[in-house]
């Protein structure tokens, strides 16, 4: 499968988390392959985004929202790294955070990673799934949108699948569009709505 494109990215940041749904993304971890099915995710803003990184300007470490698109932009929250790609409108501001997964291939080495068994709780939320993943902050600014050696998101199953939205998970002030999106009734995502 195709990696997925620089356009792909360069949407408004709310169809690129819709559309990131039932997409694949790859860590090649040395000799071992780790994929996982997206199930859920979430669009963020600029500055009229209260919830966004971008919301008081521009700084050095979220400058990457700011740039082209189809990056990579990690930043820790509660001790955990997360997964964002760059996704915005020519001109603007914007990513989306990759928040659950579904475990495709080398589940083994995602549970040695986050030394989790049960496998529901692996990937169902952004820290639990860079843990798994071993995507740390070496991971900021990569050109998810060129192959590369270590992560990619690829094209995945065609959209046979229902798709659910709800307000973002764990921000204190939210815009009053719903821009948390996952796909219904799967069992990897965060927390069902």
């Amino acid at each position: 499968m195709e990696v997925l494109s620089q356009e792909f990215y360069e949407r408004d940041p709310a169809l690129v988390a819709k559309d990131l749904l039932g997409k694949i993304l790859v860590r090649k971890l040395n000799s071992e392959i780790l994929s996982g099915k997206i199930v859920e995710t979430e669009a963020y803003y600029g500055k009229n985004d209260p919830a966004s990184k971008a919301y008081k300007g521009r700084k050095n470490f979220n400058e990457v929202m700011f740039m082209d698109v189809g990056k990579t932009f990690i930043y820790m929250v509660h001790g955990n790294w997360l997964l964002n790609i760059v996704a915005h409108l020519k001109g603007g501001v914007g990513a989306v955070l990759i928040r659950a997964v579904e475990p495709l291939q080398g589940i083994e080495i995602m549970q040695k990673n986050k030394n989790a068994k049960d496998m529901r709780s692996l990937t169902n939320g952004p820290g639990k799934l860079t843990k798994a993943f071993a995507i740390t902050k070496e991971f900021n600014r990569i050109d998810i949108a060129k192959k590369n050696r270590q992560l990619e998101l690829i094209g995945g199953e065609s959209k046979s699948f229902e798709i659910s939205s709800s307000h973002r998970i764990g921000v204190k002030v939210d815009l009053p569009q719903k821009l948390r999106f996952f796909i219904t009734g799967n069992n990897f995502v965060s927390k069902p709505s």
